[in-house]
């Protein structure tokens, strides 16, 4: 019996999309998530029976196959879906203020990738305009693009959005050509934001599973069906399937579905969620994490299940840098050896005048995975100045820095900026960020949780900074689709980090 833990993949995992690939060893699952503006973009995690999963790879592996070195932040990867097909595997993805809708091949999951193919307008002479794309084929060899028709050139207020439903357009893969133009599909029950549609043809008939309500509070999953690709297709009575709204769930935001059948041949979707904390269950401080839920099917229609909660144990990644950097490393509009260096042993950044609030920071980090979570790194700054930071984007990041004589704590909040400083004159430093549920006392606790940023000099005693309210690094007050990423920043000079190791858990 397959244990579903819950989330699949922690942290900063969004808009999930997996396929099944039946091979002579027996089955497996490839699973696609959102990157946004980090590169490298777009992890291909694997797994061989729905409870392990690792990455084996991304589909963006050069800033040239998204093109996000300049996207706004929130811009970019949007929002992929996976497929296999006649032996290939297949990427659709919009690139949001880039590049616009791609396509990506590759025969081996793991890569490498194509460069990526714009998908054009029947005349050439454009791109199709949406996002959230789907791609399926049916028996006669036709190619469906499946897609939300956002306009991104137009209004993205969601009091009045340019959105023009859900579309689809048959698709040349040789030339990457619409052959048609889009048409009107099945567009849910009225919710705002109708998107991430996939197309599945299930013995004979053909289903269309969309999102809903936005990605907030709101959010859920709706399905139709119909007799072929093209619809029409009818909506489900029980509609929608799956979502948390105005319910008291740990799992917040169910919804950006995508079915597929598990280890034991019974049917899972895989789905983004956020698990807020707070009195009022009100900040979400890891973002958006893929989760899974059980579907049976009843009448010709599937059945999606409440999600449940089940993390995994608590982990430890220790790091030292002498074996270089693993998959899970990332980078803000460049990649991590764009801005780092590896020598003897120690990872080396080189500030060259950015700070943490630019469009690309000298700052390379890791997702953070666990709603408590301890970060220690070990700093060499005899040559400069730098440290750890926790980034939401440009606006909301938290660090603690040492160098030039002294060591700093930083909160940097929508333009509101405090420090915290203590005279440090050594070269080499243990940097300490840690975060925790704060303590419950008389009155309600009202934040996700609280950040701690200290230090210990070499032979010495921890002395901390600052305690931060958590809250103002949640997806709910950044309003960012991404989550929590600590890194490794340089601020100006030299500095070289020879050690990482960071502990979680989500008790």
């Amino acid at each position: 019996m397959t244990t579903l833990f819950n989330p699949l993949l922690n942290g900063f995992h969004p808009d999930p999309s997996v396929v099944r690939v039946d091979g002579a060893d027996g089955p497996e699952w490839f699973l696609a998530t959102s990157t946004f503006e980090y590169l490298p973009g777009i992890p291909i995690h694997r797994s061989r029976d729905f409870e392990t999963w690792e990455l084996i790879g991304h589909v963006a592996v050069s800033e040239a196959q998204l093109g996000v070195a300049h996207v706004a932040t929130g811009g970019g990867a949007w929002a992929p879906t996976i497929r296999h097909h006649d032996g290939v595997f297949h990427v659709v993805i919009t690139v949001a203020m880039g590049r616009g809708m791609l396509h990506f091949t590759a025969t081996d999951a793991a890569g490498p990738w194509s460069e990526g193919d714009v998908l054009l307008t029947q005349d050439g002479n454009g791109t199709i305009e949406g996002i959230d794309p789907d791609i399926a084929w049916h028996a006669d060899g036709t190619c469906y693009v499946t897609f939300s028709g956002l306009q991104l050139t137009g209004s993205l207020d969601p009091n009045a959005p340019a959105h023009l439903g859900i579309q689809q357009v048959a698709v040349d893969l040789s030339t990457h050509r619409a052959l048609e133009e889009p048409r009107s599909l099945w567009s849910g029950t009225g919710l705002m934001f109708p998107e991430a549609p996939h197309l599945y043809e299930v013995d004979g008939v053909w289903y269309l599973l969309i999102a809903e309500g936005g990605t907030e509070r709101g959010h859920s999953i709706s399905i139709a069906r119909g007799s072929g690709p093209e619809g029409p297709f009818e909506g489900a009575p029980s509609n929608p399937l799956v979502s948390a709204r105005s319910t008291p769930r740990p799992i917040q935001n169910t919804g950006h579905g995508d079915l597929v059948r598990g280890p034991d041949g019974d049917w899972l979707c895989v789905l983004l969620g956020v698990r807020p904390r707070g009195g009022t269950r009100a900040f979400s401080a890891l973002g958006r994490e893929t989760f899974v839920t059980p579907v049976t099917w009843s009448d010709g229609w599937p059945q999606v299940a409440a999600v449940d909660l089940n993390p995994r144990p608590g982990t430890r990644t220790e790091i030292d840098f002498a074996d270089g950097l693993d998959g899970e490393w990332i980078g803000v509009r460049r990649l991590p050896l764009e801005v780092a260096t590896l020598t003897d042993g120690r990872l080396v950044l080189t500030g060259d005048g950015t700070t943490l609030a630019d469009e690309q920071p000298v700052f390379v980090g890791r997702r953070q995975e666990h709603l408590n979570n301890t970060v220690t790194v070990r700093a060499d700054v005899a040559r400069g100045a730098g440290g750890i930071a926790v980034r939401y984007e440009e606006r909301f990041h938290l660090e603690i820095e040492a160098g030039n004589g002294s060591v700093t704590a930083r909160a940097s909040f929508m333009g509101l900026e405090q420090e915290w400083r203590h005279p440090f004159e050594g070269d080499v430093v243990d940097l300490h960020l840690d975060s925790a549920r704060p303590a419950s006392g008389w009155r309600m606790v009202a934040t996700s949780d609280v950040f701690r940023l200290g230090f210990t000099p070499l032979g010495g005693e921890r002395i901390d900074l600052a305690e931060v309210d958590g809250r103002f690094l949640s997806s709910e007050v950044a309003e960012s689709f991404t989550g929590r990423v600590i890194g490794l920043y340089a601020a100006d000079g030299e500095v070289a980090f020879e050690r990482w190791v960071a502990e979680g858990d989500d008790e």
